[in-house]
């Protein structure tokens, strides 16, 4: 299959005939993906499982090449004019319409830079001016609070919380299924994961965004467990600002650059907080007085990261002719499989599902919650063994289900390791079973724990430019 070739949209694959047995489900489920041979398209090992694409996306192969010609050719012997001759300066507006396509964005509205934390900043500091400017206009008492996801993802409460001293508003952390009753008068902004890290739940972005600006406020959406994974619906839906990263279901590679998605009619308004000289409307005119780019540009900071950008904008090229439907089937598909797997091969009370079984609210990865021992041990010993996923202190495994290189029988070996694990980590297994294994599964994190860490350790962990 070339990679222009148009997949059609797939029905949801855990509608067929199940044969006995999960190992004899599974060769029929991939039987039948209309994807499988998209994982032709990544560098992949045979011999691994690989489940933490929701915290590093797998190595395309288009990737290796254009770098290659990036660094040879277009820095090596072109050198300044590459900026010009070879689309370097453009890139970012460029990349941001192809991330635009699969999160619901229409063109003009995406720009690739920096990373989540800093987009995030920009986004929450920009939606608060403008609903204050929008109580002052229409001598509405000021809107002084910021709601935050009270889960979310911890840099996004940092930023929050240093954005509420900027502008002089107050923080209010919020359960996200509460968000929707909690805004007020007052309220400026919601800040809110789309997905969980954590749980995998998927948060109601529709019904969300209408409470918001049904009380007058702004919404600034996090994408990063979503994009790539799931429909978003950007325009369809109202959305004001959204922020994500590209390394994760995306497959950007350590380190690429965030995206920021500002709505067309808010970009003449959008007024940043960090005004850098690519975002100036006469980038090259040097002026000492700052004037604001049209359009997503303002967006933009500093000058872009063109090594990791242009290594994004090949790995896209992974998604050619494939509908983020098709994927969004198979990723309920695979997580419905996973769940069925787990039942039958895990004994009663090891684990927990902290997941939704709910498809409405259930993003792109599982995440069991262990009875007896602690998360650590087990996905250090299931790395061993050839199932990657990662973990989150104390107690929860996460295992995320990539559509575009996942396959079922990936999902059945997955969940028998995982029940031979906590069958050996057991008390009535043979002890620690990854004593004597001949060495540590993976460097030790900085919480020191020994085996994959919380978001920003090193293998199995969500390390990234957030």
């Amino acid at each position: 299959m070339s990679e222009k070739q148009v997949i059609p949209e797939q029905p949801t694959l855990a509608t067929a005939p199940r044969p006995a047995g999960p190992a004899a489900e599974a060769a029929a489920l991939d039987a039948a993906d209309g994807l499988r041979a998209v994982r032709e398209r990544f560098v992949l090992d045979e011999d691994t499982v690989y489940l933490d694409g929701n915290s590093l996306g797998a190595l395309p192969h288009s990737v290796p090449p254009r770098l290659a010609e990036v660094i040879s050719h277009e820095w090596g012997r072109m050198r300044i004019r590459s900026w010009d001759e070879s689309g370097w300066w453009t890139a970012p507006e460029r990349v941001g319409d192809r991330i635009g396509a699969l999160i619901g964005a229409a063109p003009g509205q995406v720009v690739v830079s920096d990373s989540t934390s800093v987009n995030v900043f920009k986004a929450v500091v920009a939606a608060v001016r403008i609903a204050q400017a929008d109580a002052a206009d229409g001598g509405a008492p000021a809107r002084d609070e910021i709601l935050v996801d009270a889960t979310t993802f911890p840099t996004d409460g940092y930023i929050a919380e240093s954005a509420a001293r900027m502008t002089g508003c107050v923080l209010r952390p919020v359960a996200p299924g509460e968000i929707a009753t909690a805004v007020g008068p007052r309220t400026a902004v919601a800040l809110v994961n789309h997905v969980d890290y954590r749980t995998g739940r998927l948060h109601d972005l529709p019904g969300v965004t209408a409470a918001v600006h049904a009380a007058g406020a702004r919404v600034v959406w996090d994408l990063c467990h979503s994009a790539g994974a799931l429909p978003v619906g950007l325009d369809e839906h109202g959305v004001d600002f959204a922020v994500g990263c590209t390394y994760k279901y995306l497959n950007g590679g350590p380190g690429s650059p965030a995206y920021l998605y500002v709505a067309g009619a808010l970009q003449p308004r959008f007024d940043s907080p960090l005004p850098g000289w690519n975002s100036h409307a006469d980038p090259f005119g040097m002026a000492s007085a700052y004037a604001p780019a049209a359009g997503a540009v303002r967006g933009r900071v500093g000058t872009p990261d063109i090594l990791s950008l242009l290594a994004l904008e090949a790995a896209l090229d992974a998604w050619d002719g494939i509908g983020i439907g098709t994927v969004r089937a198979k990723s309920l598909a695979l997580t419905d499989f996973f769940l069925r797997c787990v039942a039958a091969y895990v004994p009663p009370g090891r684990v927990e599902t902290v997941t939704p079984r709910a498809h409405a609210e259930r993003g792109s990865q599982v995440s069991l919650r262990c009875a007896s021992e602690p998360a650590g041990p087990v996905m250090a010993e299931l790395i061993r063994r050839g199932v990657v996923g990662d973990f989150r202190r104390p107690d929860v495994l996460r295992f995320g289900f990539t559509p575009l290189y996942t396959g079922f029988a990936d999902v059945e070996r997955a969940a028998r390791v995982l029940a031979e694990v906590l069958r050996d980590l057991g008390p009535d297994g043979p002890g620690d079973a990854a004593a004597g294994s001949g060495g540590p599964v993976s460097a030790v994190g900085p919480a020191g724990d020994g085996a994959p860490a919380g978001d920003g350790g090193p293998a199995g962990t969500e390390a990234g430019p957030r």
